[in-house]
C-alpha cells in the first residue's frame, strides 16, 4: 500500500519533513523516559503519522477535521511533552494546502496562534512550547501560504498549456482533415470525369484519350504531392492556378465556364483558403449539380473580398456537409461571410475582409 499518492508536485519531500519528528522525541530522550513512556510517545507518533499521510488522501472535508485533530495533538501533549510543538508546525504548514484562498489560510493560521495563546493562558504549559508554536508555525505557515498560492498559479497555466495543447491537436487534425478532403475530392472527381471522357475518346480520337489519360497521371502525382504537403502543413496555393484547373475541371465535365477575374490583393495565408474554397465549390458542382453553366467570379467590393460560383443545376434545398461545412469554417476563420442560394441551380458567396493585408502594408 502506499502511503503517498502519485504527484508529481510533492515527490517525496512528506517523507523528508518528518524529520522534524525528532523533536517529539527530545524530552523523553533527555527526561530518561521509561520504556513504557517511549512506547506510548511511539503509539502518539503513529496517530499523527496516520493523521499526516490521510491528508495527502483524503478530500477537502476531512481535512479539515484531519487538521483538527493534529492540532488537538499538539495542545492535549503540551504539558507533558514541549516537543508536541511540532505537531502546531505541521498543522500551520498544511493550513495553506486545505485553505485554498490566501485570506481564509491567514484566518485560519491566526485561529491557531489564538488557541495556542488560549491554551497557554489557562493551562501554563512550559514556554518552550507556546513560543516555538507560536513563532516558528507562524512563519512557516505564512511562507507556505506564498508558495501555496504560487503552486495553485502554477497549476492553472500549466492546465492552461494543456489545453491550448490540446486544442491545437484538435485544429491541427480538422486542418488536415479539411486539406484531404479538399485536395482528395477535388483530384478523385477529377480523374473520374477524365476517365470517363477517356473512355468515351478511346476510339473516336484516341490522340485525344491518350492525352487525357496522360492528364490522369499528372493529376495523381500532383495530388500525391499536394497530400504529403496537407501532412507536413507545407501546402499553399495560387489562386491563378486553381481557376486554371477549375476551368479545366468543369470543361472536361462538360460543363461550359464563364471566368470573371479581376486584382484582388491577398495574403498567402488568404490566397489559400481562396483556392481550396475555390476548388472544393467546383467540384461540388461537378458531383452534383448536374449543370450545363457554371460562372466563376472573383472581385474586390468595399473592402472586402467576393468570390462567386453559381451553376444552373438542379439546386434544391440547403443542406450542409462536410464540403460545405469546411468551406464556410475557411472563409469564417478569415473574418469572412459565406450565403448559399440553391432556388435557381445554386449560388455560393464567399466574402471576407482584405484589412488584414492593409494592416500589414502600414
Amino acid at each position: 500500500m502506499r502511503l503517498l499518492p502519485k504527484n508529481r508536485d510533492h515527490g517525496l519531500a512528506p517523507f523528508a519533513w518528518l524529520i522534524f519528528l525528532v523533536f517529539f522525541y527530545v524530552q523523553p530522550v533527555a527526561e530518561h523516559a521509561s520504556w513504557r513512556s517511549l512506547m506510548l510517545t511511539n503509539a502518539e507518533v503513529l496517530v499523527f503519522l496516520a493523521l499526516y499521510f490521510g491528508m495527502f488522501w483524503v478530500g477537502s472535508r476531512l481535512k479539515y477535521v484531519l487538521l483538527f485533530c493534529m492540532a488537538a495533538m499538539g495542545l492535549g501533549f503540551a504539558n507533558v511533552n514541549t516537543g508536541s510543538s511540532v505537531f502546531i508546525i505541521f498543522t500551520a504548514s498544511f493550513i495553506p494546502w486545505v485553505f485554498e484562498r490566501a485570506k481564509s489560510a491567514l484566518i485560519a493560521l491566526s485561529v491557531l496562534a489564538l488557541a495556542v495563546v488560549i491554551h497557554a493562558a489557562i493551562f501554563h504549559p512550559a514556554n518552550g512550547f507556546s513560543v516555538t508554536s507560536l513563532v516558528v508555525a507562524l512563519g512557516v505557515g505564512l511562507s507556505n501560504t506564498h508558495f501555496a498560492a504560487r503552486n495553485r498559479a502554477d497549476h492553472k497555466l500549466r492546465m492552461a498549456h494543456e489545453e491550448i495543447e490540446h486544442l491545437a491537436k484538435v485544429a491541427e487534425r480538422e486542418r488536415i482533415a479539411r486539406d484531404l478532403h479538399d485536395v482528395l475530392g477535388h483530384t478523385l472527381t477529377l480523374i473520374a470525369v477524365k476517365s470517363t471522357l477517356a473512355g468515351k475518346l478511346l476510339e473516336k480520337d484516341p490522340m485525344k484519350a491518350k492525352s487525357e489519360i496522360a492528364d490522369i497521371e499528372k493529376v495523381s502525382r500532383e495530388a500525391m504531392a499536394e497530400i504529403r504537403n496537407t501532412l507536413r502543413g507545407y501546402n499553399s496555393y495560387k489562386l491563378s492556378e486553381e481557376l486554371q484547373r477549375a476551368q479545366s475541371t468543369l470543361e472536361s465535365a462538360g460543363v461550359a465556364v464563364c471566368a470573371e477575374s479581376s486584382e484582388v490583393p491577398l495574403t498567402p495565408a488568404q490566397e489559400s483558403v481562396a483556392a481550396l474554397i475555390m476548388r472544393e465549390a467546383v467540384t461540388n458542382v461537378v458531383r452534383h449539380s448536374r449543370a450545363r453553366h457554371c460562372s466563376l467570379r472573383l472581385a474586390r467590393n468595399n473592402g472586402n473580398c467576393v468570390l462567386e460560383v453559381q451553376d444552373d443545376g438542379c439546386g434544391g434545398p440547403y443542406s450542409e456537409g462536410n464540403g460545405l461545412r469546411g468551406m464556410r469554417e475557411r472563409v469564417e476563420a478569415l473574418g469572412g461571410t459565406f450565403g448559399q442560394e440553391t432556388s435557381a441551380g445554386t449560388k455560393l458567396k464567399f466574402e471576407f475582409p482584405l484589412t488584414a493585408l492593409t494592416d500589414a502594408k502600414s
